[in-house]
């Protein structure tokens, strides 16, 4: 069976070559959140590998040709995989599709096309080294996860959907990121489930058995990392620490619409002090409320009604935490730019005094700010925060301090899907607060990706994280990446939680990814040296 699968993908050229490689990118795809099949990746990768084979074929033609069908290739797995994983993109352009619909073919077709650069460079790569057996599965991995780590990188970077997410299917395999990081976790991934290629391979037996049977005890391997580090009692929580999450489940077509200001605002007053149970009165014993990115629909400093009415609600002693957009004259005025606007987070002490704020440092291009401003302007793109000239960038990260509880990293929606970035250059807080509004995205794959992401940065960096998003789904997460509570998607509502604690630094955190640097390299120098063995 498995000898006539492969057979038919070396066999194939040209167009049923690239439509082959299309549906197995999709297929892949099928690995990541929400479907979470981990499992499609054995039919995926090595299909990809058998594709990729096919092209040794064409050297008789040239080199040339070989390294441009390999490319293309990758290309098309590439393509399907992110076309496949990102459509849900799209959704943010029907908010005001009356000016941004007519973007969406671009973004839906363009971003995937642009990822899958990725995948195309990485194919050709491992073409230079390419050769029956084993270790053509290992250049493969080690190219795609050199270049998954450049895509994390480049251009600002966009790891969305690394192939470590789709090995992180559930809570046990998400685990061996404490040492190894998503990008590891892609390495062991893709050779884990590429193994079965070399099974229709014509080298002897024995040595093809070896191969897959030394992946699935690396799989096994990790599953038992896994079980193990879950099974292990963790710290306590942090004492006297009681949290409230509010999900106001705000559509993001009613928030910036005139005279809806006021219902929004007591939506949110209503959610935070309603009981939550026949013993629970207003905010009894709640230290820290904490409501999602961007919650006002007006700039918080500039009405004082809403300062006073956030006085009343809190209690005292209790804090609130809240996303919220910052207006201060602008550094280098212009016409038609007299404010720069921030996409912050506040912290406000139980008077209503604002004694902690960051401004969010990463921003989202295209959404929150236009690259190439004067150009695409011309061209009639515009950002689709509604904000003047789009928001500012912060100058730093660093972490805030909330009055009874640990410091925190604050990470400002899509600032939690960047590895190793997401705690101040030589600090440690006690937890990370990630506040989103992935109400842009509606009901789609998109929100249930972004909580995939902000498990990892949980088990990464040995942190609780606490995740509070507009329309969901919104979470508090101890370092071990396990969900302690969570509204689902398009709920409005509220939880209490206690703080979970941290643990120590990890591996992943004291090395970074170095091992990861080590590892492809080490393949590469293998696959070079067995290469040149094979010409000679």
């Amino acid at each position: 069976m498995i000898h006539a699968v492969a057979d038919k993908l070396i066999l194939t050229w040209g167009w049923r070559r690239w439509s082959a490689a299309f549906v197995l990118g999709a297929v892949a795809s099928l690995s990541q959140a929400p479907c979470d099949w981990f499992f499609v990746l054995w039919l995926s990768f090595p299909g990809l590998v058998w594709l990729l084979d096919a092209t040794v074929t064409d050297e008789a033609d040239g080199k040339g040709r070989s390294l441009r069908a390999a490319a293309a290739v990758g290309w098309w797995f590439g393509f399907g995989y992110f076309l496949a994983g990102l459509w849900w993109i799209g959704s943010a352009f029907l908010v005001e599709a009356d000016a941004f619909a007519w973007m969406i073919p671009f973004a839906v077709l363009a971003m995937p096309a642009g990822l899958a650069l990725f995948f195309a460079a990485a194919a050709l790569l491992a073409r230079f080294f390419w050769m029956e057996g084993a270790i053509r599965v290992l250049v493969l991995g080690a190219s795609l996860a050199g270049f998954e780590w450049l895509r994390g990188h480049v251009l600002t970077g966009f790891p969305w959907n690394a192939i470590g997410y789709g090995f992180a299917a559930n809570t046990l395999m998400m685990q061996p990121a404490a040492l190894i990081g998503v990008y590891g976790l892609g390495l062991v991934g893709f050779i884990v489930f590429a193994s079965p290629a070399v099974l229709a391979d014509t080298s002897p037996l024995r040595g093809r058995l070896a191969f897959v049977g030394a992946a699935g005890v690396l799989f096994a391997g990790c599953l038992l990392y896994g079980a193990v580090r879950l099974a292990q009692d963790g710290p306590a929580d942090v004492p006297d620490v009681r949290l409230r999450i509010v999900q106001p489940n705000i559509p993001q077509a009613e928030k910036w619409v005139p005279g809806n200001e006021k219902w929004i605002f007591e939506r949110y007053l209503d959610l935070s002090a309603a009981p939550l149970g026949p013993e629970d009165t207003r905010l009894d014993g709640i230290t820290h409320v904490i409501w999602p990115e961007s919650a006002f629909p007006f700039i918080l400093t500039e009405q004082p009604r809403a300062l006073a009415a956030i006085d009343t609600l809190l209690p005292e002693g209790t804090v609130l935490i809240t996303g919220a957009a910052r207006a201060e004259p602008a550094a280098a005025p212009r016409p038609g730019h007299e404010t720069d606007y921030y996409n912050s987070v506040y912290v406000i002490a139980d008077d209503a005094t604002i004694i902690e704020a960051y401004d969010k440092v990463h921003l989202v291009p295209f959404g929150e700010y236009l690259p190439l401003r004067g150009l695409l302007t011309k061209l009639g793109v515009e950002n689709l925060v509604r904000v003047p000239g789009g928001f500012s960038a912060g100058y730093a990260r660093r972490d805030l301090t909330a009055p009874g509880a640990p410091s925190f990293s604050p990470l400002i929606c899509y600032e939690a899907i960047f590895p190793l970035s997401v705690v101040p250059q030589g600090k440690r807080p006690g937890w990370l607060l990630n506040l989103t509004n992935d109400s842009w995205f509606g009901d789609t794959p998109g929100p249930h990706q972004h909580l995939r992401q902000t498990r990892l940065r949980a088990v990464e960096e040995g942190l609780p994280v606490v995740r509070d998003a507009n329309t969901g789904i919104s979470a508090v997460i101890d370092a071990r990446g396990r969900v302690r509570g969570k509204l689902p998607l398009g709920h409005a509502g509220a939880f209490d939680s206690p703080l979970p604690a941290a643990e120590g630094p990890t591996i992943y955190v004291r090395v970074g990814d170095w091992p990861l640097v080590l590892s492809i390299m080490t393949i590469f120098v293998l696959g070079g040296v067995r290469r040149r063995q094979r010409v000679s």
